[in-house]
């Protein structure tokens, strides 16, 4: 009965320890404070896999959070596109929606920007301030694919909710929802490979 017990101690130990290793953390440094993210590329293995080469290549380096949204029913601050001119960035082609992977648009959580195409997400990402269902997916519809979820925030939410909220202008080629003082992506790096300070 202990051999019992002692293998099933050390399989559950092994399996927690197979989850922590399968996530990837990585820091958004912003002029605003640190944003620390978790990764989950058991769930969302493409769009993990997408992300991480923009963040490895230094492509969010100088970008911004272009758009804070503070409708009562849709609470979300999105970046990753624009850089500090109001210029879009040129990116990769556009990703396979992995909104299906059961992940929800949970408050914390950050999930793929897109199109009205399903499948067009690139760079552009959001972080949840509230919880969004709708935004989860129901069916392999147009109007049901919902957005990626792949990771969540597990350090600043607090900067996430003072990027929030800012208040909002016009500003570049955006009517609305623009910080009005401007929330700039520094860099963005795992946290396993943390760079040397300059």
């Amino acid at each position: 009965m202990r051999k019992i017990l002692l293998s099933l101690t050390l399989f559950l130990l092994a399996s927690t320890t197979c989850t922590a290793a399968n996530t990837v953390q990585v820091v958004m440094e912003t002029n605003k404070g640190n944003i620390t993210l978790e990764l989950n590329p058991d769930k969302a293995p493409k769009t993990v896999a997408n992300f991480l080469q923009y963040v490895d290549e230094g492509f969010y380096v100088n970008t911004i959070f272009h758009r804070v949204v503070k409708m009562n029913e849709m609470k979300v601050i999105q970046g990753g596109g624009f850089d500090t001119n109001y210029q879009y960035k040129n990116t990769r082609p556009p990703i396979i929606n992995e909104a299906d992977n059961g992940l929800k648009n949970e408050r914390g959580t950050i999930a793929m920007a897109r199109t009205l195409d399903e499948h067009s997400a690139t760079s552009q990402f959001y972080i949840n301030v509230m919880s969004h269902s709708f935004l989860d997916h129901s069916a392999k519809t147009p109007r049901g694919w919902g957005y990626a979820v792949f990771g969540k925030v597990v350090a600043g939410m607090d900067i996430v909710e003072a990027i929030w909220a800012i208040p909002t202008i016009p500003a570049g080629p955006f009517p609305q929802d623009v910080p009005r003082d401007p929330v700039i992506i520094t860099r963005v790096y795992r946290a396993a490979a943390q760079p040397a300070a300059n």
